[in-house]
């Protein structure tokens, strides 16, 4: 079993564990330095003003440092064209200090994302966006997984150890998050069905399952009478609520209406605090295998 064995009611830490993830990148980043002559590095591509793009790419940076890998910032205008995006793309690919690229989303209209994504060098492509990274994963081949479900498997393998055999169900068949979920669980032996805000009687499809995954971008769609008593919960939603006088800038949510799964629930995530501080620690996990298989080096065992 992993450290936090399932019990009635257990809140899983996504901040805690991805704090621990991140102490241990970051003494693998400085055991890589000296051998590779070099830090690690990311290259991160922000286009245009999106305020909530800023911030994201802010604390990408201030993470970078803080686990001793190297951040390259690349802010460009709005007005960027595509063949301007393209060539700094192309020149990231070249650069030998740059080991993974992430090109911050969304784009300003007119960028075509799906271009920009497929321009990257899959064995750079940290995010795992690539196409080819897709079918990498697909077909079980070493490539680069999005760091959201990852981060997601890291949590659910900590909390129930081997998951084997367990029903899982993943709502959600985003490129980003549910379809490549599926797939993770899937290697991992658990029994994946894969539903969406379509599945009919969805509520009962849910209340099989030992494993949730709601990654469907509805506030509180999942209520607690459709977890199955003792499953455990993966809330990836984070959904801001309307106003209201005693939370003026809106309330925070998942996917999960939490108080009401929680009573039923082995185990759940909270939103926030629970998923999403894994996503950055994937990220930089990510950073430090593309640095390791640049160098050709072997990665730690503990990543």
């Amino acid at each position: 079993m992993g450290e936090g064995a399932a019990q009635a009611g257990v809140r899983i830490d996504g901040k805690a564990y991805a704090e621990r993830l991140r102490a241990r990148i970051g003494a693998a980043a400085a055991a890589f330095a000296p051998l590779a002559a070099r830090r690690p590095g990311l290259a991160v591509v922000l286009v245009g003003e999106d305020a909530a793009s800023q911030v994201y790419v802010g604390a990408k940076a201030r993470a970078c440092e803080e686990a001793g890998i190297a951040s390259f910032e690349h802010r460009l205008p709005a007005t960027t064209s595509a063949a301007e995006l393209l060539t700094l793309i192309e020149r990231l690919n070249r650069d030998l200090e740059v080991d993974g690229i992430l090109v911050q989303l969304p784009l300003p209209q007119g960028l075509d994302e799906q271009a920009v994504i497929a321009a990257i060098d899959p064995d750079k492509d940290v995010d795992g966006f690539h196409v080819i990274n897709a079918g990498r994963l697909a077909v079980g081949q070493e490539g680069f997984v999005p760091c959201t479900p990852l981060g997601c498997l890291m949590l659910l393998k900590d909390q129930l150890g081997d998951l084997s055999g367990m029903d899982a169900v993943v709502i959600g068949r985003s490129n980003i998050v549910g379809k490549p979920m599926a797939q993770l669980l899937t290697d991992a032996n658990a029994t994946v069905t894969l539903a969406h805000s379509r599945t009919k009687d969805l509520a009962d499809v849910v209340r099989r399952a030992d494993i949730v995954v709601a990654a469907v971008g509805r506030p509180e769609m999942v209520r607690g009478d459709w977890i199955k008593p003792g499953a455990t919960v993966i809330d990836v939603g984070i959904n801001r609520l309307p106003p209201t006088d005693d939370k003026p800038k809106g309330r925070l949510v998942g996917d999960v209406a939490y108080g009401e799964a929680a009573a039923v629930a082995g185990a759940i995530t909270p939103v926030p605090g629970g998923v999403g501080p894994m996503t950055i620690a994937v990220l930089l996990r990510n950073t430090l295998v593309a640095a390791h298989r640049h160098a050709g080096l072997e990665l730690p065992a503990d990543l």
